[in-house]
């Protein structure tokens, strides 16, 4: 589509942003700093993290004050700021069995090697109001961290670094469908455009940015009925992986440049016959932080477009992907809102002479 340019106005469009920043701190007495979004809100900046593709808890942080909180708005600064970073390499695939465990559930089994982890959530409360956050401050904070902290048994045994990972017992048992693709070859969808039908890598990158609550949306529908995947969480994971890089091309030396926090879900869905022998299939899904609605609704949308026999549009590959991502759906979706005068007045010309030429043929 193209767009006549619209001469004039820049005096409007440069008072309506500083009007933007007005409504934002009009009534702050503090001004919220970014560091406490990057602490306080930190579910909130692991979503905008992912959903940008970029791993950088401070800058999802200041992308969330400049945009007042609107999601969207943020993910998009984040992903403009990302494209403007020079590509220094590539890291090394990561082993998730030596994730840095902070929680770890299974729903198929309940006992587990190493145990049921519930970890940081809110998985388990009532949702009620919580009033005394109105009178939150220093000291209560400090009170709360206080007994909490002297309330642990720190006499217990030192904690693993690494847990097993379940699906591998169903797999050694051969219960469980290998879904490996005869092309191994990596694809970089930020680089090349997905051509469809796209390999798995591809459909699980665009997942992994995708936006949470339409890959939800997508999952949902499946899960439901519009679709035939009925998961069961085989293992669901959240934790600090380790990222490696290869230092030196040449010499092939491996160094540590940190770590990253995770979330990892694998589906166990229906049975499908390998070789003429069921067995169950699997499903996968892993996004940057802790966002384990994003984590489970890929595993189940990335099973759903492995049917042999598509049927609903969960398990239309071109359809999902296209549909997902949060910054593309929004720009489309905001476009609406540019100058339209001239299609718009086309549409009223066609209009008049539709009119005008019924009300002639029932004279």
């Amino acid at each position: 589509m193209g767009y006549e340019a619209v001469k004039g106005g820049h005096e409007a469009i440069e008072n309506a942003c500083r009007l933007f920043v007005y409504e934002r701190v009009k009534n702050v007495k503090t001004p919220i700093k970014v560091e406490q979004i990057k602490d306080e809100l930190y579910l909130l900046v692991d979503r905008v993290m992912s959903e940008a593709s970029l791993y950088a808890p401070q800058l999802a942080a200041l992308a969330i004050k400049q945009a007042a909180g609107d999601c969207f708005e943020a993910v998009f600064l984040l992903r403009a700021y990302r494209t403007t970073l020079p590509r220094l390499g590539y890291s090394l695939p990561i082993d998730t069995r030596n994730m840095r465990v902070i929680r770890r559930i299974s729903a198929a089994f309940k006992e587990i090697p190493g145990g049921q982890i519930l970890g940081p959530t809110s998985d388990y409360t009532l949702r009620l109001l919580d009033f005394t956050l109105f009178n939150e401050n220093k000291k209560t904070i400090n009170k709360f961290i206080n007994e909490f902290l002297s309330e642990l048994d720190l006499d217990v045994e030192e904690f693993p670094m690494n847990f097993p990972k379940i699906v591998d017992i169903l797999r050694n048992e051969g219960l469980l469908v290998e879904n490996f693709e005869g092309d191994r070859t990596f694809s970089d969808i930020t680089k090349q455009p997905i051509i469809f039908p796209a390999k798995r890598c591809e459909v699980l990158q665009a997942m992994s940015r995708g936006e949470t609550g339409g890959l939800l949306l997508l999952a949902y529908s499946n899960m439901r009925g519009y679709g035939d995947i009925h998961p069961t969480i085989g293992e669901l994971r959240v934790g600090y992986v380790p990222v490696y890089i290869k230092e030196n091309l040449l010499s092939g030396e491996v160094i540590s440049i940190g770590e990253i926090k995770v979330t990892e879900a694998e589906i166990i869905a229906k049975f499908e016959k390998q070789e003429g022998k069921p067995s169950f299939t699997l499903g996968y899904g892993l996004c940057f932080g802790h966002n384990e609605i994003k984590a489970i609704s890929m595993a189940v949308l990335d099973r759903a477009m492995q049917s042999k026999n598509p049927q609903m549009i969960s398990e239309n590959q071109e359809f999902v992907l296209a549909h997902i991502d949060g910054v593309e759906s929004m720009g489309f979706c905001n476009h609406y809102k540019l100058p339209h005068y001239v299609t718009f007045q086309s549409d009223l010309d066609r209009l008049r002479k539709a009119q005008k030429e019924y009300k002639e043929r029932h004279k």
